[in-house]
């Protein structure tokens, strides 16, 4: 079975939200903090209670590997930990690395991150540099079934400064993106409908969000901007066909949810803000 499709099955069984372990060692209760491991193992310890909370009603896991990459070799290992904890309970992960390199440099970055020890289910891309960014990746796509998530059109502020810029026959910059990226997918389709190549898709802009849905019918979304970054449930319900067709993903407000949630366990409040998400996103693609 291709990840877009373990992926798809996922999503349809425990709904879309994506937990993202984008996780900072100032998140934990210091209660929680054992002082004879290191600030990577406590780390590791905490996505572990996160992960074993909150799989009944997660659809994914993401986990950003700048909060890692920060702690040095002692994060490295916590971030190859993370990842093969997830993948070893089935769990679906994206390891957001956002790379956009070409030639030998992208085989490389593929091959670290799609097998071995970094080994993850899908990962993310940055488009910039063309198509050929991409096509080193699609390897793994064909020989283990792995996928990519491409950046479209982001959730930040700064999406405005390059996406939206119109181009000469009126398209936005991220609609050239969405359709080279999208045409490319139909070569890589899953059982589901959906590509192995899918779309970053932010939800915090939603000016355009059915015509982007219609438009993209074959690319699986993974939408970042719930919670923190202000994007919400009726917004995000317009990005998703029939509550699937994407991944919601809350990284501060899952991971924080303790610091709301008085004298909760913090792997309890996790789970209700989890089960809120869901709950929430789900009332809003029924109402469409």
């Amino acid at each position: 079975m291709l990840n877009i499709d373990r992926l798809y099955e996922a999503v349809a069984q425990r709904g879309p939200v994506c937990v993202g372990l984008d996780t900072d060692f100032s998140y934990l209760p210091q209660d929680f903090v054992n002082k004879g491991l290191s600030r990577g193992e406590n780390i590791f310890n905490f996505n572990k209670a996160i992960i074993e909370a909150t799989k009944a009603v997660a659809g994914c896991y993401k986990v950003q590997i700048a909060y890692y990459e920060a702690l040095g070799l002692d994060g490295l290992l916590t971030y190859k930990s993370t990842l093969n904890y997830l993948r070893d309970a089935g769990l679906p992960v994206i390891a957001d690395i956002k790379r956009g390199d070409i030639a030998k440099t992208a085989e490389l970055y593929a091959k670290a991150h799609l097998d071995g020890e970094f080994e993850a289910d899908f990962v993310t891309l940055s488009p910039y540099m063309g198509l050929d960014s991409i096509a080193p990746y699609t390897e793994y796509m064909e020989k283990k079934g792995k996928g990519v998530f491409v950046l479209c059109r982001t959730s930040n502020g700064g999406a405005k400064d390059f996406e939206y810029e119109r181009l000469a026959d009126g398209r936005h910059v991220y609609d050239l993106v969405g359709d080279k990226v999208n045409a490319m997918g139909k070569g890589y389709m899953g059982a589901c409908g959906y590509s192995s190549i899918g779309l970053v898709i932010g939800g915090t802009h939603i000016e355009e969000a059915r015509e982007i849905r219609a438009k993209y019918r074959d690319s699986f979304f993974l939408i970042p901007g719930y919670g923190a970054q202000g994007g919400r449930a009726e917004d995000i319900a317009q990005y998703l066909y029939k509550g699937n067709g994407g991944t919601v993903n809350s990284s501060r407000a899952v991971l924080l949810a303790w610091k709301k949630q008085e004298g909760v366990p913090f792997d309890e409040a996790a789970y209700n803000e989890c089960v809120n998400m869901k709950e929430a996103i789900g009332g809003a693609c029924a109402e469409l």
